[in-house]
């Protein structure tokens, strides 16, 4: 009686034939549920980001920076880095920002506080996508469950950048596409190709797979002229929305092609992109941007690919034809990530990192199908349980589940993941923004990297900017970066004021260990630019550099190991 009760709260389909209450008030509770969690999880994650004023998300430092124009149009006047970021920012991301900027809402602010509703918007939409293709409402909360907690394993919800948007949008589309709404896969679509293009490549692949039909061993073309119309009317927007991004983009571009790419340290392991691997298995499997499989977690995702085996045996898993043939389009999603996985691999880098057309959409997938097969499996363990009396079995397999899907997060050293980072000189940022706004600063300090996002000053080059994807940009970027290290490091007062004067530099940033040779060492970006990091390394093993006489005469703000220098100062002693 106890397994026949408890399969019939956990494992029994809602369907029409269902008592109308009874099933409401199963969906809400299991809905309730799912909010429940992910709230927690995304408050929990939270707290970290109004633990101080100056904290932000890692990679928002780059595409939120420049958004401060939006209330002040003269901020980083002739600033190569807030250019770059603002042109391959995707245009509904930059609105979007713009229409909070209107609203008198700070962009730091807003991109912490945001992702409760992007949080709440994914596992709505996960919940009901799970229960088009297995109506029970066990296994959407499971989906949802699964989904967040890897969700908070990753910056993919709290990098405040577009890709926080890729699983709302994504999972709206895949619940349009299952109800056959022309309409809300339009509108979905449209706002992916605003929002987070190279996903909008995966919806219309999707959309093209669903022309034809595999029936009785061989594939026909769907005689579902609808189809045709959608896939049409798809193309033209996808067209129309993205070739303004592109454009936009382009004026930095091209994109540096694989062979180049391989011959530069900065896509190889410890580079700013670490995109290569001599580990060929790593490259394509589990590379952060090279691999198919990448960043796919917690573990229990895995049970998902036990889902083609579970369908295959419906008379020892009954529950299996309860399954919708909507099951199909996790299969389509599947192959339409590794045709744009693939094809990115073979266009590198014109359709940027390949890894992003499977991390997201497999993690998505992953979550509905482990969820579909686990909800299988405990069903066809109440069923052999209630057939053999072995109630022990069924609450053993209960508990064994629900330690392993509610206690993982607790069993990790840190849940969630949170990619926050912390200012750690206020100060120096208070004494930046009370300067004009037209001031450029030079460093080789990471810290140079929270500039543009706390003081909404220039900096001349930044570890965390130093994307080398783009030829016009990073030519640029780069000779910046040789010309600061042999600027820095250099004997001849003369180089040091060409160099000022060629940047108009108005402030440089030195660490007090700058002036040491294991300050280049183990600085793996600075290793990056060669021969000159390692000319600057000799150099200092000899002398000082000369830079390094004006710390006492030049010092406007210092900390315990920051120096900010007025190159006014350098001028007028050089004069002297």
């Amino acid at each position: 009686m106890l397994i026949l009760q408890l399969q019939q709260v956990l494992t029994t389909p809602i369907n029409q034939k269902s008592r109308q209450n009874q099933s409401r008030l199963t969906v809400i509770f299991w809905y309730s549920l799912s909010l429940s969690f992910a709230v927690g999880y995304i408050i929990t994650g939270l707290r970290q980001a109004f633990s101080s004023k100056y904290i932000v998300s890692d990679d928002a430092r780059e595409y939120i920076s420049w958004m401060y124009r939006y209330f002040s149009p003269d901020l980083f006047p002739g600033d190569l880095i807030a250019d770059y970021f603002q042109s391959v920012t995707p245009i509904g991301y930059g609105i979007f920002y713009k229409i909070i900027a209107a609203l008198n809402i700070d962009p730091i602010f807003f991109s912490k506080i945001f992702p409760i509703v992007l949080g709440l918007i994914t596992t709505s939409y996960c919940f009901a996508v799970c229960m088009q293709i297995l109506p029970v409402p066990m296994a959407g909360f499971i989906a949802s469950l699964l989904l967040n907690q890897s969700l908070c394993l990753h910056d993919d919800l709290f990098s405040g950048t577009p890709r926080d948007f890729i699983y709302p949008l994504f999972l709206a589309f895949l619940y349009y596409s299952i109800r056959s709404s022309l309409f809300g896969i339009l509108i979905v679509l449209a706002l992916q190709c605003l929002i987070y293009p190279l996903i909008g490549f995966v919806d219309l692949l999707i959309l093209f797979l669903r022309l034809f039909r595999w029936q009785n061993g061989q594939i026909t073309i769907s005689q579902n002229q609808k189809d045709f119309i959608l896939f049409v009317a798809a193309i033209m927007i996808a067209s129309i929305l993205i070739l303004p991004y592109a454009i936009q983009s382009s004026q930095f571009g091209p994109t540096i092609t694989a062979a180049v790419a391989r011959t530069m340290p900065e896509y190889w392991r410890g580079g700013r992109v670490s995109y290569f691997s001599h580990n060929v298995i790593s490259y394509w499997f589990d590379g952060r941007d090279s691999g198919f499989f990448a960043l796919i977690a917690p573990p229990q995702l895995l049970f998902g690919l036990l889902l083609p085996i579970l369908l295959k045996f419906q008379s020892h898993f009954i529950l299996t034809k309860q399954v919708k043939d909507e099951v199909k389009l996790l299969l389509q999603v599947v192959i339409a990530g590794l045709i744009m996985f693939f094809t990115a691999h073979a266009l590198a880098f014109k359709l940027h990192w390949p890894s992003r057309y499977t991390h997201h959409t497999f993690k998505m997938v992953l979550a509905l199908a482990a969820a579909i097969s686990i909800t299988l499996i405990l069903d066809a363990t109440f069923r052999w349980s209630r057939q053999n009396g072995r109630q022990i079995l069924i609450l053993g397999t209960i508990i064994i589940l629900g330690a392993g899907l509610f206690l993982y997060p607790s069993s990790l050293k840190v849940f969630p993941k949170t990619p926050y980072i912390e200012g750690q000189v206020p100060t120096l940022y208070n004494f930046l923004q009370k300067q004009p706004q037209n001031i450029v600063i030079a460093s080789t300090s990471e810290e140079a990297d929270n500039i543009p996002i706390f003081a909404q000053r220039t900096i001349l080059v930044g570890k965390e900017y130093g994307l080398p994807i783009h030829t016009k940009y990073y030519a640029q970027f780069r000779q910046r970066m040789l010309d600061l290290i042999n600027a820095q490091y250099t004997e001849d007062i003369n180089q040091i004021k060409d160099f000022i004067q060629k940047y108009h530099v108005t402030f440089w940033l030195l660490e007090r260990s700058a002036f040491t040779p294991e300050y280049i060492t183990k600085n793996t970006w600075l290793q990056q630019y060669q021969p000159e990091a390692q000319q600057a390394k000799a150099k200092l093993e000899k002398s000082l550099p000369v830079l390094a006489t004006f710390i006492n005469s030049c010092a406007v703000f210092e900390t315990d190991n920051l120096v900010l220098l007025k190159t006014e100062c350098i001028k007028v002693v050089t004069k002297n």
